[in-house]
């Protein structure tokens, strides 16, 4: 055993790659929206690199309701190479969801999740596979030399920083569309909406071991950016939903709760100085008798009270709907049995 892994650490070092890891399967799945002038070049360049390296691949293209000559240029693809699988949606359902419907049909026990604009380079698979096979369950791409203008790349830092502050898994480059993991990740989180750039953050969620590694990212040569204001507000949206969902997702009273008692308290505290003032007046007559409820300081102590009391009541039916809804395996993820056939 220590003569094979000499071995193997000779071929590492002199090859650039370590042929353990280059018998992986691997499953590429591929989204794509009006790119049809880009996916025979993609399919040779992946073809090429897993030529090369001696890979087992399969490539599934997913159509996400594309208005151009996109599925006729996979129908060919996959009628040329079996290899290659496609999916069409009846419409544009967006990101989250074609990458869901590539998942479920990948047999592979790696899988690579990539754009179909060419700015993704296959080349990095054996690159993410060496890192993979450093005991990781995600690598996420980092795109270290971005190649896009300044209002891109900023909000995107901005963005990127925040996630690290509120989820707490510190990556450069949660957008890059360049992803590796393992089966065990595709099949314990769900993906919907926008959250597919969160894959790192739930998998990380789940105990998942994340990583990144620096990727080459290239001029875009045909398409245009989906990029937009409207793209960053629902990133936003989304990094809060996520935030909640891993953080509280089992445990929502914990949150909710907490601001209603806050709220709650603020508001019985208010309630509380208004009435010892109106008994000091009325009562001792300590000063001279005002109407309480003139005081602005009533109706926000009512408003908070009442506000808190919502918060706690939403917490426990959120605890009702989690408790009646939710699975064993929702809670928790497993990583090996011991006495598994």
């Amino acid at each position: 055993m220590l003569a094979l892994r000499a071995v193997t650490d000779v071929f590492t070092l002199v090859f650039g790659y370590d042929p353990a890891i280059m018998t992986s399967a691997v499953s590429i799945v591929v989204p794509v929206f009006n790119e049809a002038e880009s996916l025979r070049e993609l399919h040779r360049q992946i073809a090429a690199v897993a030529a090369e390296q001696a890979l087992t691949v399969e490539v599934i293209f997913v159509d996400d309701g594309s208005r151009d000559d996109s599925w006729k240029f996979i129908t060919d693809l996959a009628s040329e190479d079996p290899r290659v699988s496609g999916l069409r949606f009846r419409r544009n359902f967006g990101k989250a969801a074609a990458l869901t419907a590539g998942l479920r049909v990948a047999q592979h026990p790696l899988i690579l999740m990539m754009d179909a604009d060419l700015q993704d380079d296959p080349a990095e698979l054996p690159g993410f596979l060496m890192t993979l096979d450093q005991g990781y369950d995600v690598v996420n791409g980092w795109k270290e030399r971005r190649l896009d203008p300044w209002h891109k790349v900023y909000p995107s830092k901005v963005f990127n920083g925040m996630v690290g502050w509120m989820t707490g898994l510190h990556l450069h480059d949660h957008n890059c569309g360049l992803k590796l993991f393992r089966r065990e990740v595709a099949d314990e989180i769900r993906l919907y909406g926008e959250l597919h750039r969160f894959i790192p953050v739930l998998a990380h969620a789940r105990g998942f071991r994340v990583t990144e590694r620096a990727v080459h990212h290239r001029p875009r040569q045909f398409g245009h950016s989906k990029y937009g204001v409207k793209r960053f507000l629902r990133g936003f949206l989304d990094l809060l939903t996520v935030s909640f969902l891993t953080s509280y997702g089992q445990r929502p009273q914990h949150i909710l709760g907490g601001i209603g008692i806050a709220f709650f308290g603020l508001g019985m505290l208010g309630l509380g100085y208004l009435a010892m003032l109106w008994v000091l007046m009325n009562v001792f007559h300590v000063w001279t008798p005002t109407p309480i409820g003139a005081r602005p300081l009533l109706a926000y102590s009512l408003a908070s009270t009442l506000l808190g009391a919502q918060a706690i009541s939403f917490g426990l039916l959120a605890e009702l709907i989690v408790h009646y809804t939710s699975r064993e395996s929702d809670a928790f993820s497993v990583a090996e049995r011991t006495g598994a056939k």
